[in-house]
């Protein structure tokens, strides 16, 4: 068989680099990080490439959204609560930079058992084989009698939990999320999944009474949603309930004839999933605003972003 011959490249067109367009130039470069540099001086050397320029953008715009007093609303995934960033949430709503805050089921329990005993995440591997993951009795209890209570006076799911826990004074509640926003007057609103936690396995469980509490948060959340103009939208490890709730007030504050049309979204997470980019980035600014996507671990990326905020709200 004849060897096929190479092809000849001597004809190829070329042009100069000096005059070609490029997406990268060293005035984009980060710079050398020094001793004793500032918050503000890390975010103004980053590269002007990618995460490096949406990550200051995105701190300006939530600035911008506190310093105009309009709402930066949190929704967020229980492995936030398991990381230890509780305390750094906290102090954003003191400071008033949170304006409120939207959890799934399971950050009521997480949040719940920090604040009854410093601790919380059983492993599960460890107790499934003999059928006691999640059987833990404080927690069932607590909870469950928080919720039917709620129900009884017709309030939402995050206000009856923070109540519950103000008023059997934990001895960690400065370390709870909805003990401390209940205090600052702060909206929790919790949206569960019927069976995804466990305390719906215990005895004192009423599906009535989840249910009725979950849908007031619902509601709820309809409400802050309906006053987003101009405010910031923020997901923190939530990768199918909080987007999916997003959209669903989000489509219901418009059909109600509610403007929200320019506000920022963002999405914090270990990986990229389908969810929060379609549902909370992507199809909710398409008709003005901003989204933004960052990948990295919550114990990292959370800190330095409230690190950032604060750092620029300094000056105002």
């Amino acid at each position: 068989m004849p060897s096929v011959p190479p092809l000849d490249f001597s004809g190829l067109n070329t042009y100069s680099l000096h005059g070609r367009h490029s997406k990268v130039t060293v005035a984009d470069f980060a710079q050398p990080v020094k001793p004793g540099m500032t918050v503000r001086e890390l975010i103004a050397n980053l590269p002007k490439q990618l995460a490096g320029k949406d990550f200051p953008e995105l701190v300006e715009r939530i600035a911008a959204a506190v310093t105009q007093k309009r709402p930066v609303l949190v929704g967020m995934g229980a492995h936030v609560i398991k990381v230890g960033l509780a305390p750094i949430l906290i102090d954003l709503m003191e400071r008033g930079i949170i304006s409120a805050l939207a959890l799934n089921g399971a950050g009521i329990i997480h949040d719940a058992e920090i604040a009854m005993v410093g601790r919380t995440s059983e492993e599960v591997a460890n107790v499934l084989g003999a059928g006691a993951f999640g059987a833990a009795r404080e927690t069932g209890e607590v909870l469950n009698q928080a919720i039917n209570q709620g129900a009884k006076e017709g309030i939402g799911l995050g206000e009856a939990v923070g109540n519950a826990l103000l008023q059997q004074n934990f001895p960690f509640n400065d370390q709870s999320l909805l003990a401390q926003a209940r205090r600052l007057g702060i909206p929790v609103t919790v949206h569960v999944a019927m069976g995804t936690d466990i305390i719906h396995i215990h005895p004192a469980a009423d599906g009535a009474a989840i249910g009725q509490c979950s849908h007031h948060d619902f509601r709820v959340f309809c409400r802050l949603v309906s006053g987003l103009e101009g405010g910031v939208y923020l997901n923190l490890g939530s990768a199918v309930l909080l987007p999916e709730v997003f959209l669903k007030a989000l489509t219901v504050v418009r059909n109600l004839g509610h403007l929200v049309q320019r506000f920022t979204t963002a999405n914090f997470d270990f990986i990229r999933a389908y969810r929060p980019a379609t549902n909370v980035v992507h199809r909710p600014t398409l008709e003005g605003g901003k989204g933004f996507n960052f990948t990295g671990h919550h114990e990292l990326m959370i800190p330095l972003l409230a690190a950032a905020v604060v750092d620029r709200l300094g000056d105002v």
